[in-house]
């Protein structure tokens, strides 16, 4: 387990994952929107189409960090000690357990995800504070049983936890497992812990330009599922909601973080919410 000055157990890892640079991958995506550099042109090349049908995803995924930030300050502040966050993507600061570890300085996280550059980049986001641990996952959400199994090592799931999938579950169909994934996760979930989720939506888009980007995508080998509120709002079924309920990323509890600069009246396009288990 990690901490302040030690060693991630990923350094060891023998056989590092091949980055495939033929289709674009969202965690390297999501870093071009935010003004990062581990990207591909491939990545480019579909986030600038889709620019070309959403001028603000830039702006967008920047909301979205957002929620991140004020969710997480918020659980820290109920006093959540342990956080699993699912797909977390390519570091960019603060990452989750900064911020939780400011409130909670014993606090432990897992990070998981699938790409290989998100991998590469384990050593920057096992840096947390000497009292509390810090690991990263290589595993891809899908095989959330393996996921779990492997968090379980450094989590003790029968004490409160806060599970997170950040702007994920529209990157996994229902034929491929969303609701499985999430009954998977609802059931590691002992009471007091909390459900965190964003979700990307078209529901303020029209059927042309969803169908057109919806081809697009799926063209360069980049599947979306995007969900209506409804849709998303099932998934915490069995939960409890925290005020203010499933809203627009932007809309959570937006006094507990910084104004996004140049969010002036856009909307994130994502819905959001936290959920506790009782």
């Amino acid at each position: 387990m990690s901490g302040a000055d030690s060693t991630p157990s990923t350094s060891s890892t023998p056989d590092v994952p091949r980055i495939d640079t033929s289709k674009p991958h969202p965690a390297r995506m999501y870093d071009w929107m935010l003004g990062g550099k581990d990207n591909y042109p491939v990545d480019e090349e579909l986030a600038r189409y889709m620019l070309t049908i959403e001028p603000n995803l830039p702006l967008m995924a920047k909301m979205n960090r957002g929620f991140m930030h004020r969710s997480t300050r918020w659980l820290a502040q109920q006093g959540i000690r342990q956080y699993l966050d699912i797909g977390t993507g390519i570091p960019t600061e603060p990452n989750l357990h900064q911020i939780a570890q400011e409130t909670v300085p014993d606090a432990r996280v897992v990070y998981c995800d699938n790409d290989p550059i998100v991998l590469a980049h384990a050593e920057a986001l096992l840096r947390g504070t000497p009292e509390g641990a810090v690991e990263f996952l290589h595993a891809d959400a899908r095989e959330i049983d393996v996921v779990l199994e492997k968090a379980a090592k450094v989590l003790d799931f029968g004490r409160p936890v806060a599970i997170s999938l950040i702007a994920l579950l529209h990157f996994v169909s229902d034929e491929d497992g969303a609701v499985r994934l999430i009954e998977r996760v609802k059931e590691a979930l002992t009471p007091g812990s909390y459900l965190v989720l964003s979700h990307f939506t078209t529901d303020f888009y029209s059927e042309e330009d969803v169908r057109r980007a919806t081809a697009t995508a799926s063209a360069r080998g980049y599947n979306a599922s995007p969900r209506g509120r409804e849709q998303f709002a099932r998934f915490f079924d069995g939960l409890e909601l925290v005020e203010p309920g499933v809203v627009l990323a932007e809309q959570w509890r937006p006094e507990l973080g910084e104004p996004v600069p140049g969010q002036g009246d856009n909307i994130s396009s994502t819905y959001a919410a936290v959920a506790r288990r009782v």
